[in-house]
């Protein structure tokens, strides 16, 4: 009984350890957001009257917000395709049982300086390069996807069943041997899925990427804004918002059926 109790106040001291912990990093994250009251509770009337510019939407633009997206849609379809074909070979360098500790620092490195550069900065490097428009759109958003997908791809690549690998070593397979019939046989469905879900996250990241002359229904939508246009603002963000539903609706469907395979 005795070693039951003092497991038991040890488990509680471990919690009250990790809670007191927990209120002392949100307290110092709660203090140096600096929040004012008062001002959020004035800012409310501005708040209201913004809103009510947005309402209705101007309809008369639904031909201009149809093209855009298509154009949005297809940045993020070829972004999404060139960051996922480009991340294999990270993903599978960057893997722990796959890849020596010096190739793995390295490939690492690779995605964590992608992931530190915001894809807005990506836009304007790529905009400066190709000019404004849809290639510029394109090609940040597929650097911005290996950050993410060669961190996932390399995540679904470590948690592999290592009887399997370990087997193809025994028998002598090459390490391309060994990813092409102990790896990818394994991590497609679940690769596949987190593919599709990036693609339906590029497609909300394009719109943020107008901001700079990249293309899609952001560029509309920021220039909409900028001339005070707020209701027809409106109408891109509604059209994007049904497109983004019905994408988040169709890719969960198939991420189902992968899952299943």
């Amino acid at each position: 009984m005795k070693f039951f109790a003092s497991r038991f106040k040890s488990a509680w001291s471990k919690r009250l350890l990790i809670l007191g912990g927990l209120i002392l990093v949100y307290g110092w994250a709660l203090r140096g957001l600096k929040l004012d009251l008062e001002m959020l509770n004035q800012s409310v009337p501005y708040t209201i009257d913004f809103i009510s510019r947005l309402l209705p939407p101007d309809w008369s633009v639904i031909d201009v917000a149809v093209n855009a997206l298509v154009e949005t849609i297809q940045m993020s379809l070829w972004g999404t395709t060139i960051g996922a074909l480009l991340s294999i070979p990270i993903a599978l360098l960057s893997a722990h049982n796959l890849t020596p500790s010096w190739v793995r620092w390295i490939a690492n490195l690779v995605q964590n300086a992608v992931r530190s550069v915001p894809s807005i900065v990506l836009g304007l490097f790529f905009v400066s390069a190709t000019g404004l428009g849809a290639p510029a759109g394109t090609l940040a958003l597929g650097i911005y996807t290996i950050g993410y997908l060669a961190k996932l791809y390399q995540e679904a690549i470590e948690s592999v069943d290592p009887s399997s690998i370990e087997s193809l070593r025994v028998s002598g397979a090459s390490w391309l041997q060994i990813a092409q019939y102990g790896i990818f046989p394994q991590v497609l469905p679940l690769g596949l899925g987190y593919t599709l879900y990036m693609f339906e996250y590029n497609i909300r990241s394009a719109s943020v990427l107008g901001v700079v002359g990249a293309g899609g229904i952001g560029f509309e939508l920021v220039n909409y804004i900028r001339g005070f246009e707020y209701n027809k603002a409106t109408t891109m963000m509604l059209v994007l918002l049904v497109v983004v539903i019905m994408i988040d609706g169709v890719s969960n469907q198939l991420r189902r059926r992968l899952e299943t395979l």
